[in-house]
């Protein structure tokens, strides 16, 4: 039902990429991207997210930011966002795209703030979040 999946956040450079990478590495067979609704395009994941990642067995080499497109909207079946406001973002720019996308979050009933320019420990809590929320995600879409 759920076979491909996009992560978005805003510049696709911190919290999609990881929240991408942690759900393929969960859901083989299950197509996962990300982009950003302001994303700095072609831009590699920021330093601190590729650290955090790493420390827990996750990479993010080869990661390039993406823009959300009404046209890359279509090609996926379910949107994860990592706050409400992306939501609004998703339906101006597809708007047809807009039932498809729910909270990162969802299962956790919270957003996940952006830690762009933030320090370690806030990468770190934001990994937790996603860490958690992904798994949630993982327990939900497994072979569906």
């Amino acid at each position: 039902m759920f076979d491909s999946i996009l992560v978005v956040c805003t510049g696709n450079i911190c919290r999609s990429p990881i929240g991408e990478r942690f759900l393929r590495k969960h859901l083989a067979g299950k197509r996962v991207d990300s982009a950003g609704t302001g994303a700095l395009v072609s831009h590699e994941a920021d330093p601190s997210a590729v650290n955090i990642a790493s420390q827990h067995g996750i990479s993010l080499d080869g990661h390039m930011g993406q823009q959300f497109t009404s046209s890359l909207a279509r090609q996926y079946d379910l949107i994860l966002v990592m706050e409400k406001h992306h939501i609004d973002q998703i339906g101006r720019i597809a708007p047809e795209a807009r039932g498809k996308a729910m909270l990162f979050g969802h299962w956790l009933n919270r957003e996940i703030p952006d830690p762009y320019r933030k320090s370690d420990e806030a990468f770190a809590s934001v990994y937790k979040l996603i860490e958690q929320a992904g798994q949630l995600w993982v327990e939900k879409l497994r072979d569906k």
